[in-house]
Order: C-alpha cells, then sequence, then structure tokens
C-alpha cells in the first residue's frame, strides 16, 4: 500500500512538473507557430512589405507584457475586479425596418460594433458578430452580456457587410459563414483579412485605404485610414490591414470607423472628404485604463471630437456595453457621452447611445 502511494505521488509530481514546464514553455514555443502571412505586396506609406503600421505612430503597448498569451489572460483576470458587469442584460427583442425609400436611413445597434443600416435600397451589417464568446474557437474570451437586438433568423437579407479589420471580437467567422450560406452578400475588407474569412470557405473583397469598391449603381464603398491594429494570435500582428469605411448613398453618406484609437487626429479630417455624412458610426467604449488603452480605442470624448471632424450630421455610438474588453463600468461610455454633448452644446439626438434592436430614422441631410 505504502508502495502504491509512493509510486502514485511519483507520477502525480511528475505530471505536475511537466505541466508547469509545458506553461512555462508555451510562450517561447507556442507563437513562433502562430504567425500568418495574410497579405504580401509593394512597401507602401504604411505597409513594409512585412507588416501594416500607422503612419501617424503605432498605438501604445498593451501593458508591458504586450505580445503574451499568459499577460493577455492575466489582463482579462484583472478586469474581472475592475467595474463589474453584470452577466446578462435584458433587451427587448428587436426587428428590422421596412424600408422602401432608397432615400430613408434605418440604423439599428445590434451589438458591440455591429449595426445594420438600412439606405439606398440594400441592407449594411457591419463587423457582424453572433457568437456569445468574442475570442478562438469561441470557446475563450469576454462573453457577450447583451443579446443581438436583432436575432439572426430575423434579420432581412443582407446585401453587403463591412469587416474592419481581424480582432476576433470585430472579425466573427461563424457569423461571416451563416451570412453568406443564407445570402451571399458583398464582403469588403481591408488588405489581408480576406485571406482569413477565405479560410471558412467565405469570399471576400479587399483593398487599400484609399481604393473603392463598386456596390451597385451609385453605391461605394471607399476604405479609410483609422489609427489601429490587428491580430488573431499575436504573433501575427499587423499582418492584415485594419480599416474604416465610407459608404456612397442616395440622400447622404454612411462613415463606419471600425474600431480606432485617436492617433494625431489627422484620420479624421482626411476621412471628412468623403462626406457629406448623414450618419457616422463611432465606437465610445473600451477606452480605460487611458494609459493603455488611448493608443487603440477612443472613448466618448474623443468620439465627439471625431465626429465633429468628419462634419456628420448624425451619429451612432457603438462599441460599448456587449462584452467586456475594459476597466470601465458597462453605462460609463453613454453616460460620458451625454455629458460631452451638453458641455460641447451639441443635440443628444445627434450623437446616439441607443439600446440595441432600437431602429432609429435618421434624418436627412439639410
Amino acid at each position: 500500500m505504502v508502495q502504491g502511494l509512493k509510486r502514485m505521488w511519483s507520477w502525480t509530481w511528475r505530471l505536475l512538473l511537466g505541466v508547469l514546464i509545458l506553461l512555462l514553455l508555451l510562450p517561447v514555443l507556442v507563437p513562433p507557430f502562430l504567425d500568418r502571412t495574410y497579405y504580401r505586396g509593394s512597401v507602401s506609406a504604411h505597409y513594409d512589405g512585412q507588416r501594416f503600421f500607422n503612419p501617424d505612430a503605432e498605438p501604445k503597448a498593451v501593458g508591458a507584457r504586450k505580445g503574451s498569451f499568459i499577460g493577455i489572460a492575466w489582463r482579462m483576470h484583472e478586469l474581472q475586479d475592475e467595474a463589474p458587469w453584470p452577466t446578462h442584460v435584458t433587451t427587448p427583442r428587436g426587428h428590422a425596418a421596412a424600408v422602401t425609400d432608397p432615400k430613408r436611413m434605418v440604423a439599428t445597434w445590434i451589438g458591440h460594433s455591429t449595426v445594420l443600416v438600412q439606405a439606398g435600397g440594400i441592407n449594411i451589417l457591419t463587423d457582424p458578430i453572433y457568437s456569445d464568446k468574442a475570442g478562438p474557437w469561441n470557446r475563450f474570451g469576454p462573453t457577450r452580456v447583451r443579446n443581438p437586438g436583432i436575432a439572426f433568423a430575423d434579420l432581412p437579407h443582407i446585401d453587403l457587410v463591412l469587416v474592419s479589420h481581424n480582432h476576433w471580437d470585430h472579425m466573427d467567422l461563424p457569423t461571416l459563414k451563416r451570412l453568406w450560406e443564407r445570402d451571399r452578400p458583398l464582403i469588403v475588407t481591408s488588405l489581408g483579412n480576406d485571406t482569413i474569412i477565405r479560410s471558412v470557405g467565405v469570399p471576400a473583397v479587399a483593398r487599400d485605404w484609399g481604393q473603392t469598391v463598386a456596390v451597385r449603381p451609385g453605391i461605394t464603398v471607399t476604405i479609410e485610414r483609422v489609427h489601429h491594429w490587428g491580430s488573431r494570435w499575436m504573433r501575427d500582428r499587423n499582418r492584415a490591414l485594419w480599416s474604416g469605411f465610407a459608404v456612397t448613398l442616395p440622400g447622404g453618406n454612411l462613415f463606419f470607423a471600425g474600431d480606432t484609437g485617436r492617433g494625431d487626429g489627422s484620420w479624421e479630417t482626411e476621412n471628412a472628404k468623403d462626406g457629406p455624412y448623414r450618419l457616422a458610426l463611432i465606437p465610445i467604449g473600451a477606452f480605460r485604463p487611458g494609459e493603455i488603452m488611448s493608443g487603440n480605442h477612443i472613448g466618448p470624448i474623443e468620439a465627439v471630437e471625431a465626429f465633429q471632424k468628419l462634419g456628420a450630421a448624425n451619429a451612432l455610438a457603438m462599441h460599448w456595453g456587449t462584452f467586456k474588453l475594459s476597466s470601465e463600468g458597462m453605462d460609463d461610455p453613454p453616460n460620458l457621452l451625454r455629458a460631452t454633448l451638453a458641455e460641447r452644446g451639441i443635440a443628444p439626438g445627434r450623437f446616439r447611445a441607443m439600446e440595441v434592436g432600437v431602429n432609429w430614422d435618421v434624418p436627412p441631410l439639410r
């Protein structure tokens, strides 16, 4: 009996030691195998032949443990103790509007950066994510606290999908695959991201900043510069490009910022040229702590500044209240947005933080 216990302890000790060694080696051994080359092309003002970069300088490092899987996991653990979120928020079930007039524009926040815009006779969906987890294999990462504002089965036929970059909370491959199998939409993204989307059998059109894609007569998509970064596995950092989009539509254009930090602010002025924008979709969440997030995300104050510099008539807030990605409280972004608008004398109806599933009939340009 004693000998049996000794043998059991010996094997248990060896197993534990092996697991410990494996955990210590993972950051060294695994990441090199997770690098990918999504795009090959000529060197440009934002591509060095291997990786893309922000011409107005890179975002700040995500903490001292940038690029480490263990560091990211630890940071996500730390976030649970900062401004705790509810595990679930009960929201009303929404439905798409019946839009027949091509000059009418209706916007519905589905959740996070997913917005349904019905205008110009087409239905547009931005960064669609219907998965419960924003992370690898839809099993790891932040958990959704708000159900999608419109159930997938209740979505109207989607004609155009805009995918801003390859972070898990913006490029959700299962959702893109479902959309493709159901509707065969035109999927537009920026360079390199089409390679990832094609990995699940879904075609996408990828273009560089400043290039355009024709959708229908009178409707085009221009890929716009914003200030961010891209990665699926950390070692593949910036192998694919990030972007916003300007969509030319009857009755006024649409701007979708994707995910962006402020940078030097030049992207806002630069993108204003493709207006006038009837509606801008602008992120307001995941902005604290500022010393970590400011290079990657704008908060409500910077979002209002971007709204003004873009010259948009109206804006809808996104990228908040769905997945806990940072340390602010769930309702901090919309609360700070309302306070900023009041301080600057901007009518709150022009820049709205709405509940998911609510249809907003966007006023026409004057």
